[in-house]
């Protein structure tokens, strides 16, 4: 368990997904109009650089190190400017995140462009780190898509240390979104759960069921509509069991079981490539990595992962 303003965090199912560790103490509501030179003035801050997508890392030793000092941002000619203050740490040294413009071609020697969910899947950074790097990637994606006012179209600006943009021209502020997704494990209470399989999706790979939560839409609602436009199942109870950020782009993914009140899969082709009942004994082959045709379910990163060993060891 991390510590978090001097208090032991609880260790709730969420605290083992990915990208769940950041322990920075954000202070969202006491930024100023001087937060983000403070922080850059700071002799230890520390900065998280993304670059076309993916983050830098420098890759001296046998370990990744995601965090440049302020000097090693500015060689690789990061944007400062328009740097994100993710928070503190427990020691108070600042942490952010900054673009850099060049590609994986031009990095130099000793620092390698990596994919956040490649780090994640492959667990190479320490859980905190990831959580920053989450963060940052939910921030920048936003900032990227809210450069103009929807009040009246001018063009916004950077605030509060990159937690707030504000428009040129009007009274307009806009605060970062994250969109709500429910995934659910449906069960029958004897057994049995509904796995189901997108064509993107690996070969033999199977995983939960999920949408996107729907304006008006209480979580509850939006299990039993999804569950029912994609697999065609009718559920009753619904059990919160854990959540996840999700930076792809900026998602959090509420993780439910459901109890199915009827039992006949007639799925969505379109959603889905396959979806059907599985045993018990089955699912904790899958877990295990020795289901006898191969197949196999999320790896722990994913929140999917714990829904489905909730299950399996109920």
């Amino acid at each position: 368990m991390s510590e978090i303003e001097g208090q032991t965090a609880f260790s709730e199912v969420s605290t083992r997904t990915g990208f769940s560790g950041n322990t920075l103490r954000r202070d969202g509501e006491l930024r100023t109009a001087e937060s983000l030179a403070d922080a850059l003035a700071h002799g230890e801050a520390g900065l998280y650089l993304s670059a076309g997508g993916k983050w830098l890392v420098k890759t001296e030793g046998s370990a990744l190190d995601a965090r440049f000092s302020v000097l090693e941002a500015r060689a690789l000619a990061a944007d400062l400017g328009e740097a994100i203050l993710l928070g503190f740490d427990a020691a108070g040294r600042p942490a952010l995140a900054a673009l850099v413009a060049s590609a994986d071609d031009d990095t130099p020697a000793g620092v390698a462009a990596v994919d956040l969910r490649g780090i994640a899947m492959e667990g190479r950074l320490d859980p905190d780190t990831e959580g920053r790097l989450a963060q940052g990637a939910h921030l920048i994606g936003w900032h990227a898509k809210n450069q103009f006012c929807g009040v009246c179209g001018k063009p916004t600006r950077s605030a509060a240390a990159g937690y707030r943009r504000e428009c040129t021209a009007c009274d307009n502020v806009i605060f970062p979104r994250t969109d709500p997704v429910t995934i659910m494990l449906v069960h029958d209470g004897e057994g049995r759960c509904i796995l189901g399989r997108q064509p993107r999706f690996p070969e033999n790979f199977w995983s939960c069921l999920a949408g996107f939560v729907e304006p008006g839409e209480t979580l509850e609602d939006a299990v039993r509509r999804e569950t029912m436009e994609e697999a065609g199942v009718a559920v009753g109870e619904i059990t919160f069991l854990a959540s996840q950020p999700w930076p792809f782009p900026c998602n959090l993914m509420i993780g439910c079981l459901g109890l199915a009140t009827s039992r006949d899969i007639t799925f969505d082709t379109t959603e889905l490539e396959d979806c059907r009942w599985f045993s018990r004994d089955e699912v904790r082959a899958m877990l295990a990595g020795n289901h006898p045709d191969g197949l196999m379910v999320p790896k722990p990163f994913a929140i999917a992962h714990h829904l489905i060993k909730a299950f399996a060891d109920s």
